[in-house]
């Protein structure tokens, strides 16, 4: 007697599930948690199937769903992983320059080499945390751009914004998520070692 036939979720979690998994619980390092996130991540796909257009693998439009799932954890649960010193002032970004558009002061130069530092278990979990402080608007026009890999175009048709305001949002992620880093840390103080 034959069963019935597969759902894609059901060869998802065949082909992927291990590997979602195992990305999870490597930053949440909580095996409930990470099989939350990982049957998020799945459910999610499955309501979103029809609006997967194919421009990526179905594995890593899965990831990028993981990814976001992992954002929000960390957003929900800022209270127990707030990146030191945070500020809620919205005029911080506009404060590190002057008024001719320069730096007020310049970023700190990285002695770590930085490919190797987003290696780093250590790296990623700052750089998470940091990334779940920012503004939601900020943090999802920054995922879809250097995490999912869409263009301009695709970014303002996901948030409904202009390709100017995505060029902000993008510079603002940007730069609260280096004096995030930094401060966590990640500058010039470190000796030459990841802390």
């Amino acid at each position: 007697m034959q069963g019935s036939p597969k759902t894609n979720a059901d060869l998802w979690v065949d082909a992927y599930g291990d590997s979602l998994f195992r990305f999870a619980l490597a930053r949440v390092k909580d095996k409930a948690v990470a099989e939350d996130l990982v049957q998020e991540t799945f459910l999610a796909a499955v309501k979103a199937k029809d609006r997967f257009k194919g421009r990526s693998s179905e594995k890593t439009w899965l990831f990028g769903i993981l990814k976001h799932k992992l954002i929000d954890h960390y957003r929900k649960n800022k209270s127990t992983i707030m990146a030191p010193n945070r500020s809620d002032d919205p005029d911080e970004v506009e404060r590190l320059f002057n008024a001719n558009g320069g730096w007020q002061t310049r970023p700190a130069h990285w002695r770590t080499h930085p490919g190797k530092a987003q290696q780093t278990k250590e790296f990623l979990d700052h750089f998470y945390r940091c990334l779940s402080d920012l503004p939601q608007r900020s943090a999802d026009a920054f995922v879809f751009r250097e995490i999912d890999g869409l263009t301009t175009e695709e970014i303002c048709g996901q948030l409904g914004i202009t390709a100017n305001n995505c060029w902000v949002l993008l510079h603002r992620a940007r730069m609260l998520l280096r004096k995030c880093l930094e401060r966590v840390g990640f500058s010039r103080h470190q000796e030459g070692t990841v802390k």
